[in-house]
């Protein structure tokens, strides 16, 4: 975990594209915490019910954190931004895997969002690192390897992703820009988005309700990664921008559940039986994806501590607490 130590030198003026989604509001949080002055931007885009992003955005803006409404694909919007941005965390992106969303989707929010917004940097401001948050769906269908894998995706948002990392990375190599890109291991938690696996089925153990299950994939194996610890990571890279730079870094844990693991964890903590819808598969589903995390480890002291129970029992609490609102 990154601790702050409070010398004034080392507070910066920070960027978090995505600050009103699942993994980028809990981050600019943390930033916020530790003494920097972070610049939220969000285009509250309709994949999943916009009131929770504004409501994400409600408690980051009261803690005085400013959040601009704005469209990375808009390249005269990024002109409103502010001036003298000295780091960037880029959580924005097109997720998942869902059928509603078109190549038009991933291609514009991943791969042109992503382009524009360092062509922006470039030229506008110096930047001191910019990290690029990817995704384990890069590596491919079955994953268990080391950054040195070659990237297989079997998705379009596994596509377009690997072409926004590159891309961030091409600026590396040739020298105009600090960056690396942190490829994430099945993120939840608190404020998850409402079509992941654990907030669908602590909300159909609360509501008594069916959880739909694909074909398959029951015995899908997952590196499931409480925020917390993967928030620790992200931040970490913090001062190690030389050791960071031009590299791809998996986050995640090195434990291994199924999807039945998950279940039978939420049915546990609820103290109920889930009842099962089976769907046909999905494509572009992976049957397992496992973190390596030798580099993290290695260059970021990463440690994720936080066990399958412990991070459930967090998301149920805070399933329970919106529910009551």
């Amino acid at each position: 975990m990154y601790f702050f130590n409070g010398n004034e030198a080392n507070l910066m003026k920070i960027l978090v594209t995505g600050a009103a989604g699942f993994i980028g509001s809990h981050l600019t949080e943390r930033l916020h915490a530790m003494g920097h002055e972070v610049i939220g931007l969000d285009n509250f885009n309709p994949y999943y019910d916009v009131a929770l992003k504004r409501a994400n955005a409600a408690v980051l803006k009261s803690a005085g954190i400013k959040i601009y409404d704005l469209d990375l694909r808009d390249k005269n919007s990024l002109t409103a931004l502010p001036e003298g941005i000295e780091y960037v965390f880029h959580c924005a992106a097109q997720p998942g895997i869902a059928s509603t969303c078109s190549f038009q989707d991933y291609l514009t929010n991943n791969l042109i969002a992503t382009h524009q917004l360092v062509d922006h940097l470039e030229e506008t401001t110096a930047i001191k690192m910019f990290v690029n948050i990817g995704t384990s769906s890069i590596y491919g269908r079955d994953v268990y390897c080391d950054e040195e894998q070659m990237a297989k995706p079997i998705s379009n948002y596994g596509v377009t992703k690997l072409s926004a990392e590159q891309l961030v990375l091409s600026r590396s190599r040739i020298g105009t820009l600090m960056a690396c890109s942190l490829r994430l291991y099945s993120v939840y938690g608190s404020r998850e988005r409402p079509d992941k696996m654990f907030s669908q089925l602590i909300n159909c153990g609360l509501q008594g309700t069916v959880f739909p299950l694909f074909e398959g994939s029951l015995q899908h194996k997952r590196s499931f990664t409480h925020i917390s610890d993967i928030v620790d990571g992200i931040v970490s890279v913090i001062n190690k921008e030389k050791d960071c730079n031009g590299e791809v870094i998996n986050l995640g844990t090195d434990k291994e559940y199924s999807t039945q693991d998950g279940i039978q964890m939420v049915e546990k903590l609820l103290n109920t039986s889930i009842a099962i819808e089976k769907k046909p598969a999905r494509c572009g589903d992976q049957l397992r994806t496992k973190a390596v995390i030798t580099k993290a480890q290695r260059l970021l002291d990463y440690q994720p501590t936080t066990t399958l129970e412990q991070g459930v029992q967090e998301q149920i609490d805070w399933c329970k607490k919106l529910q009551r609102n």
